[in-house]
């Protein structure tokens, strides 16, 4: 059995649910698709909607991408390959990807990548070297930094053992 909603909303009411959607935190098309599919809308309806958060500013796909790698680099310690990945997922276009990831300054993104290596290299207790090397490379990769700057830092870090 499918999974329907139990009322279906007029246009108005879709509308106002979906202007709180987007107010309470910046959304993708592909969010509002969804949310609106979830509501029983059809696609002419869902049409109209889109149209009017688009015109009425509720639906930014520029700023949801800015503020999705802002948040997501600060917050959850994600590199640019994991912020792409995600990003492309979502449905975002390749210019809105590349403006958002350039939004990081490069100096912080190379800070980030030191101080997250450091705590972790830290952290991590095993006595062979190349097993230590090999779990710090797989919780850098795993947040979507780049291969060649995880050599890096990784080569800074046993040059310090």
């Amino acid at each position: 059995m499918a999974n329907y909603p139990s009322t279906y909303q007029s246009l108005e009411e879709a509308t106002r649910k979906l202007e709180r959607y987007c107010s309470y935190q910046d959304r993708c098309h592909w969010e509002v698709e969804a949310k609106l599919k979830e509501l029983g809308m059809i696609p002419e309806a869902r049409a109209t909607i889109i149209a009017h958060l688009i015109e009425n500013d509720y639906l930014n796909e520029e700023r949801f991408a800015l503020n999705f790698v802002q948040g997501k680099f600060n917050q959850k310690n994600w590199g640019k390959v994991r912020l792409k990945s995600e990003l492309r997922f979502r449905g975002i276009g390749p210019y809105l990807i590349k403006k958002a990831l350039a939004s990081i300054p490069h100096t912080d993104y190379l800070q980030k990548l030191e101080d997250l290596a450091g705590k972790k290299w830290e952290h991590i207790t095993v006595p062979n070297p190349q097993l230590k090397k090999r779990k710090l490379y797989d919780y850098l990769a795993y947040r979507g930094w780049e291969r060649d700057l995880i050599y890096d830092e990784i080569r800074k870090l046993s040059a310090k053992d």
